[in-house]
Parts: structure tokens; sequence; C-alpha cells
């Protein structure tokens, strides 16, 4: 099979390459699933699986049987993961991973924060950027998952200052901690009403994902509903 046939619509989008984007979708879920749930904890797994989830259902409504506008959603990809870089700069420089841990009472530490999201995921994303181009299914679904997670999950940040932390909520000290058997050094507290601050790690650049993001999702939604909709009948 040639390069050009191997990459044309009716091999990439065919009903047999449908089912076996999917298949290969939901197994990625149901392992990021598991991953988060042994290795981080109950939060963290519901914000980022949910985003999966999300994605995984509006992309089988939008691109998954059919490419829209290639380098269109690479460029929102990108514009997207970019702003997601600064807002992880900033989660790093405030101890993301250790507020998280305190918050939730999970093993969290900056170096994991660091292997997952600023050392793995840019090698996701410059991957995925290649499959939009080439009009592979499976890069719009981790398109779609970036959109609704750094994107729209992003307003997570404005609600953990308002949730007491699971550990040591009253004591305004940073504190160290032994979580599923992992010694956590300076774990801050972040809770609002204890420090009167409306702050969490990320939260004032967590807006910078979600404009591009928002617009992406808000952006495929109506492409798609626009291919839908018939063309009036000329009279």
């Amino acid at each position: 099979m040639t390069r050009t046939a191997l990459l044309s619509d009716e091999n990439l989008y065919s009903a047999r390459a449908q089912v076996l984007n999917q298949f290969v979708a939901l197994a990625l879920i149901v392992a990021l699933i598991a991953t988060l749930w042994i290795n981080i904890g109950f939060p963290p797994t519901v914000i980022v699986g949910g985003s999966a989830i999300a994605g995984f259902f509006c992309w089988r409504a939008t691109n998954l049987r059919r490419a829209i506008a290639p380098q269109t959603v690479t460029i929102l990809f990108l514009l997207t993961v970019a702003a997601l870089q600064v807002h992880m700069f900033e989660e790093h420089a405030c101890l993301f991973g250790p507020a998280m841990s305190r918050l939730f009472a999970i093993a969290f530490p900056d170096e994991r924060f660091l292997t997952i999201f600023v050392f793995v995921g840019p090698t996701i994303y410059y991957l995925t950027a290649i499959g939009l181009l080439l009009r592979i299914p499976f890069a719009a679904f981790i398109a779609w998952f970036i959109f609704i997670g750094p994107g729209i999950a992003e307003f997570t940040h404005f609600i953990f200052p308002l949730i007491k932390p699971a550990i040591e909520p009253a004591n305004p000290a940073s504190v160290t901690a032994t979580l599923n058997g992992e010694v956590l050094r300076d774990l801050p507290n972040h809770y609002f009403f204890l420090t009167g601050r409306y702050y969490f790690p990320g939260l004032y650049t967590a807006i910078l994902p979600m404009i591009p993001g928002v617009w992406s999702v808000a952006w495929l939604l109506r492409q798609r509903f626009a291919q839908r909709v018939p063309a009036p009948t000329p009279t």
C-alpha cells in the first residue's frame, strides 16, 4: 500500500478504522484512569479521567468520521498546549503537586508533576500535532482531551482554595506528611478561609489554556453542526 493510499480518507476513516480508533481510545482511557488512581489518587483521576471521557464522546460526535480543517485544528491545539506550558510553569514554581498532596492527602510530589506534565506530556503533544496534520483520527481524540482537560477543566483551580485541606487544615504553615509510603515535605496550605488569600498554584494563569481550549470546543462543535445542516434548496 502506498503512502497516499495509507493516508487516504477511505482508509483512515473507514468503518473498520473508526472501530479500531475507538477501541484504542477506550483502552487508553482505562489505562490512564487506573494509573492515576494507583499513583496519584481519586481527585486528579476524576478531573483527568472525566476530561478524557468527555473528550471521547465529543470526538465521536465531530471528527472521528471525517477530518475537520486539519491545519486549523493543529494551530488551535498548539496554541492550547503553548498556553498550558506557561500555566504549568506557575504550577511548578508555586508547588502545585505538594499543594494537591495536602489538599486531598495524595502522594503527588513536584518531581512526579514534572515527569508527567512537563516531560512526558510535551512529547505526546508533538506527536499529536503531526497526527492532526496527517488527519489521523486518533490524534483528534488526544486534541479533544487537551481542549477539555487543560482547557475547560482548568476552572477547578478557582475551586481548590475553597476546599478544606485533608491534612492539618487549621495549620497555615507548610507541613511534612507520609502519604502512600512517601515522605513529602513543604506541603503548603492554601485554604482561603484560613489564610485569607484566594490563591492556589496555577490560579493566575489557569485562564490562559482555557481561552483557546473553550474556543476550540465551540468551534469544532459548530463546524460539525454546519456540515450536518443541509444546504437550502434553490428556488
